[in-house]
């Protein structure tokens, strides 16, 4: 069993924090886990997080709201640049249908033998549904979508390059990526067991020009990969280093996990994660989550100072 077992979370750069709440919970039916800030830097910037009730590994979507900072970022290669979702198999008419009464355009695609729904965030980040039959994941018990047809979590992500060779390499050797496959001009990876929520897509597009690595709405920011405990996270950063990936951090408390970030050869961040076993109970009961913006350790002393930069709190 590889050491990566599945997908964590996704995080993306998205516009405004209204319009993305009420993409996440309005439109795809997703749970408001949290309200919080983003932890770097010195000037705060929103965190959300969406998910399943619980918000468990594998079904969170987290989101840093740019508009107000005015930094847009460039698509391009060397980033994430499509998030996949798992919804149950003959679900894709339904979501057809949804997204189009919202004014949202669609296209159906067939990759790797998968019917693929795509579609756009309104900030532009390229989104796709994926019929998945037998995904056991919980969605979210009081969604808006009726339950046999909503979303159960991530089922992979696509990474642009302009070349595979070295982005194949981490994955096998540094990732455990296995059971590779291609079609077209995509390369599949998948981690641990294999299946929905773990896979890695790589799009080989030469004439496509890089894109932007900083925080900046309109692109995706990381994915974050699941790991059991420090053990294997410090394992994790010692087998990379080893391979010659020296641009590994250190751990990062992130509240709710802890992190650890590689920059991989193709460009794209990931991060290897471990849950807490608080969760998101840590810091509001659970009949409280994401109820009112909790505060992150580093902007404690501004408090006051942050309600009145940041913009206003999404509404339902």
């Amino acid at each position: 069993m590889s050491k990566i077992t599945r997908h964590h979370h996704l995080t993306l750069n998205v516009g405004t924090a209204q319009e993305d709440y009420d993409f996440h919970t309005k439109l795809l039916g997703l749970k408001n886990i949290k309200k919080t800030a983003l932890y770097d830097g010195d000037v705060p910037i929103y965190h959300f997080y969406y998910g399943n009730d619980h918000g468990d590994e594998s079904t969170l979507i987290t989101t840093f709201p740019m508009r107000q900072s005015g930094r847009r970022a460039r698509p391009g290669t060397g980033q994430i640049s499509t998030v996949q979702l798992s919804v149950p198999s003959g679900s894709l008419a339904f979501w057809a249908t949804r997204l189009q009464d919202h004014g949202v355009t669609t296209r159906r695609e067939d990759k790797f033998g998968e019917l693929h729904l795509a579609f756009a965030h309104p900030c532009g980040i390229a989104y796709e549904l994926v019929e998945v039959a037998g995904d056991q994941r919980v969605p979210y018990s009081r969604s808006r979508i009726p339950q046999e047809h909503a979303i159960r979590g991530t089922h992979g992500i696509t990474v642009a390059v302009r070349d595979i060779e070295n982005s194949d390499e981490f994955m096998q050797q540094g990732w455990n990526g296995t059971k590779r496959r291609t079609d077209r001009h995509f390369v599949r990876y998948e981690v641990g067991a294999g299946g929905t929520g773990t896979i890695v897509d790589f799009a080989v597009l030469p004439q496509l020009g890089a894109g932007s690595w900083q925080y900046g709405e309109g692109v995706p920011h990381h994915c974050a990969f699941q790991v059991a405990d420090f053990e294997t996270q410090d394992g994790v950063k010692h087998h990379l280093v080893g391979l010659g990936y020296t641009d590994v951090s250190d751990r990062k408390d992130r509240g709710y996990f802890d992190s650890m970030y590689v920059r991989t050869p193709g460009g794209a961040l990931f991060e290897a994660a471990v849950s807490k076993a608080t969760g998101f109970t840590v810091d509001e009961p659970y009949d409280q989550l994401g109820m009112s913006i909790q505060i992150p350790p580093p902007f404690l002393a501004r408090k006051d100072e942050l309600a009145k930069y940041l913009e206003p709190m999404p509404r339902d």
